[in-house]
């Protein structure tokens, strides 16, 4: 009864892959399982998860496209002379894309041959406490007993249950990047943040884009900063449906699809036909076909995801969970990346080292892009109270904005400190151009512990936006003008 494995990893995504390579570098037998269920339109995709075929990359991709296209509208404020005018071919940029895509699809393939893990493509469940039960699409079946046994199937999007026509005419991120012509004419829901990313790059690249949000924007952020991050999409040409909800989609006889919403501020019922609705309702844990139910891996009722410890240990001895598919995890490609690292070094490689889920940074990519890292400032009143807290802000304008007469209302930036002598940083939040980048620095003092005064000492690089936040000096509470001028 010798297990055939030393690691089976269910799930090809980020974390899994991760967490496959690093055993593999102990020397164990490792198998990968993946398969990709298409989605309800029939789109599908290879190795690589989320992030890679229908998540970060191409998102950033496209945001890409969209930013170059505002690049030629600033470019002649700087001399270039460029015919108008300029004009977006949707299957060229999806073409360039999707072939970057397949490129990291095969790129994971060779990875793994090269490290010795073994890859199935198929899908998963378990038989027993030990034992995977594989499926090829053609039905064929494969048993694979494993000593340890990492689950890493991350979440697939949700359609709204009680919207009529839902299922049969809305596409989600799955699809949205895998579409070979354009969309046209598009509503987006709004309940995540890769709603507004999609919506921004679709205004961008010069379609007509629409967002429905029902409650607040960018749930789990800092709503300040979410609130001016869709104050300048709207600015930017995005159209914003507030307080509203879809009740129903239809399909029209030219193939148009009609939606109809309630508009809860007006108590109206409203309707308009668009060529493309996307849903970004939320995410489902990908669990369904595991019977995680049959060997006694514990899920939250309510979410469907899987309880884990602090060492990703579910509660069966052996096998472990990592990813967007656990309870109370960031739903973020690099905490799952460095989630499954850890796993296989506590596994296999004598090490004691937990993954630290405090002060991850991360970033949206809106048109103006946000990125923060450590607590909103909603969190840290709650956790220490409004009275032991001082936030320092700043309205900036980038350089780069001034020739081309860009308008910089929405470009802010504000720290969230402990009141106390020390002043440790509890939280940087940035909206600018290469938001990502800014706070990615920054990161790495936050996570040592880096304070106030600390920050007053660092010596900004002249002339950036990120100098602006070695200059922050006035705080919410002063109530003086936080708008920077001069040099």
């Amino acid at each position: 009864g010798k297990n055939e494995y030393d690691l089976v990893v269910v799930g090809g995504g980020s974390g899994g892959l991760a967490c496959a390579k690093e055993a593999a570098q102990f020397g164990k037998k490792v198998a990968v399982l993946d398969y990709v269920e298409p989605s309800p339109q029939g789109t599908k995709w290879g190795l690589g998860g989320t992030c890679v075929n229908v998540g970060c990359i191409p998102k950033k991709l496209m945001h890409q496209a969209a930013l170059l296209g505002g690049a030629l509208k600033d470019a002649q404020h700087y001399g270039w002379n460029i015919a108008q005018p300029v004009h977006h071919t949707w299957s060229v940029m999806a073409q360039a894309v999707q072939n970057y895509v397949k490129s990291l699809n095969w790129g994971h393939r060779v990875q793994l041959q090269d490290k010795k893990v073994k890859y199935f493509n198929m899908k998963g469940s378990f038989s027993d406490p030990n034992t995977i039960r594989g499926l090829t699409q053609a039905g064929k079946e494969t048993t694979i007993t494993a000593e340890n046994i990492v689950i890493a199937t991350g979440g697939r999007p949700k359609y709204p249950a009680h919207v009529a026509g839902a299922r049969e005419h809305g596409i989600t991120s799955d699809d949205l990047f895998w579409l070979k012509e354009s969309p046209g004419k598009t509503l987006g829901s709004a309940f995540l943040d890769v709603s507004l990313e999609c919506a921004g790059f679709l205004t961008g690249i010069g379609l007509d884009s629409t967002v429905m949000m029902r409650t607040i924007p960018l749930r789990g952020f800092d709503q300040q900063m979410a609130t001016l991050v869709t104050e300048h999409m709207e600015s930017y040409g995005t159209k914003f449906l507030k307080r509203c909800f879809p009740t129903k989609v239809e399909k029209l006889k030219n193939n148009r699809l009609q939606v109809t919403w309630k508009n809860t501020d007006l108590g109206t019922e409203e309707t308009d036909s668009f060529d493309t609705v996307m849903w970004a309702v939320g995410r489902a844990p990908d669990t369904e076909t595991l019977s995680l139910e049959r060997v006694g891996v514990k899920t939250n009722s309510e979410t469907g995801k899987i309880i884990v410890d602090a060492s990703e240990a579910t509660s069966v001895p052996h096998i472990y969970a990592i990813g967007d598919i656990t309870e109370g995890r960031p739903e973020l490609t690099p905490t799952a990346i460095a989630a499954g690292k850890l796993l296989a070094q506590r596994l296999f490689g004598q090490s004691s080292v937990l993954m630290d889920y405090d002060n991850v940074p991360t970033t949206v990519f809106t048109p103006l892009e946000y990125g923060c890292v450590g607590l909103s400032e909603e969190a840290a009143v709650q956790c220490y109270g409004s009275d032991n807290i001082e936030v320092y802000h700043a309205y900036y304008k980038p350089l780069e904005f001034t020739v081309a007469e860009r308008d910089a209302t929405q470009c802010y930036m504000k720290m969230v400190c402990l009141r106390e002598r020390e002043q440790r940083i509890l939280g940087l939040h940035f909206i600018g151009p290469n938001a990502g980048e800014v706070i990615q620095g920054f990161a790495l003092g936050i996570k040592c512990g880096a304070t106030y005064p600390q920050l007053m000492t660092t010596i900004g690089i002249h002339p950036t936006c990120a100098e602006e936040i070695t200059k922050l000096h006035i705080t919410k509470r002063s109530g003086l003008d936080a708008t920077v001028t001069g040099c």
